[in-house]
């Protein structure tokens, strides 16, 4: 495991309250559809533990990870509710999966006898999703091949064909070409459980929205919505924001990246700081070192995007290239010592910089600056 960097005045908050707040804010829009949150990917940077706790306690339903391990460390930490597989698994990490209760995504005909066969070997009753591919293309069972995959799974007592579902592709996209091609994946999506309903199948799940459709079209809320970005208290697209917005509800970010200055020092105009002398100093100023960098997940692109960091409730830029373990923040003549409080994303004061700031100075998406949060800062539960 990567070594927690809890000597170090660097750390993560997470605030309980503001995953409540966020819950809260979608079930009100969801009505009764139930909640998943996704909380794969160490909870979208979050820390996958302190997020899906925080989740369940706000009351979200159940829970989604991406790969067995995550979903085996939820289990080690004791969460015991449902926890679904959001991809088929290779045949010889099933055990695992359905010894830790796992719910399975089968997205294929030999997924599905991968999945009996290691059911019946385990014993016991075991649920599993079908995953549909209604256009996204990356993974699921043709709409043509349902029936093959539902036979397969349907003659095994080990089964308990829980749930079946689609993932949309364009649903935070703004444009009419994206929201009419979300809008035929999920008729593609309804004429697949309209085939299964014909033949006497009535999975007690059905789901097809993520962040993007729960909040952007209410056709596809179905019976579970599966949560993430907006879980976290990020819009996808800014135009998701009026549904929100006409519901009466807003979002807030969970997670506030903190450390503290731990060297100052006071340099002439035309000095150059950090690897590679990228910049002169145009003045003389305090030059303040912050340790975070690339390896916590501040990404080198943002010295020449401009971003800043937040020290008494002021911006201040970068003073240099962004290295691994460190930042250099130009202060100018403003008295900041060693110890003061540094806000690298969240709030302070009446100043904010968030992660979809970040993504758009590195030319990114924000889900990608959240994910990048290094394993080695500490995750704080707060509030």
């Amino acid at each position: 495991m990567p070594v927690e960097g809890v000597r170090r005045p660097a750390w993560a908050e997470i605030s309980r309250s503001a995953l409540a707040h966020n819950i809260a804010a979608l079930q009100r829009v969801l009505g009764e559809t139930k909640l998943c949150a996704v909380v794969k990917a160490n909870g979208y940077g979050h820390g996958a533990p302190l997020a899906a706790r925080a989740a369940l306690d706000g009351g979200a339903h159940a829970l989604a990870v991406a790969i067995v391990d995550e979903g085996i460390e939820l289990r080690g930490s004791g969460v015991s509710a449902p926890i679904l597989l959001l991809a088929e698994i290779p045949p010889e990490t099933i055990p695992d999966a359905l010894s830790h209760s796992l719910s399975l995504t089968v997205g294929s005909v030999a997924g599905a006898r991968h999945a009996v066969a290691a059911a019946e070997r385990l014993g016991g009753l075991h649920r599993v999703h079908v995953k549909i591919d209604t256009g996204m293309h990356r993974m699921g069972v043709p709409p043509e091949l349902v029936d093959d995959v539902v036979d397969v799974l349907l003659a095994s007592s080990a089964i308990d064909l829980e749930g079946v579902y689609t993932h949309f592709s364009t649903a935070d996209g703004p444009s009419e070409e994206d929201r009419a091609f979300t809008r035929e994946q999920l008729a593609i999506f309804e004429g697949v459980i309209a085939r299964l309903g014909a033949r006497g199948v009535h999975p007690r799940v059905v789901h097809a929205a993520n962040s993007a459709g729960a909040i952007g079209y209410p056709a596809s809320r179905l019976s579970m919505a599966r949560v993430g970005l907006a879980l976290y208290g990020y819009l996808p697209d800014p135009w998701l924001g009026v549904t929100l917005a006409d519901a009466g509800v807003t979002l807030e970010p969970a997670l506030t990246l903190r450390a503290q200055v731990v060297a100052a020092r006071r340099l002439e105009a035309g000095e150059r700081p950090s690897y590679g002398r990228r910049r002169p100093l145009e003045r003389a100023a305090t030059v303040v070192t912050v340790p975070f960098g690339y390896a916590d997940g501040y990404p080198r692109r943002l010295f020449e995007a401009g971003a800043d960091v937040l020290i008494g409730a002021r911006r201040y830029p970068l003073a240099g290239t962004v290295t691994m373990d460190q930042l250099l923040i130009d202060v100018g003549d403003d008295t900041v010592n060693v110890g003061d409080d540094v806000v690298l994303l969240g709030r302070q004061g009446d100043e904010t910089i968030s992660a979809d700031e970040w993504a758009r100075l590195a030319g990114t998406i924000t889900w990608e600056i959240l994910c990048g949060i290094g394993a080695r800062v500490p995750r704080v539960l707060v509030d």
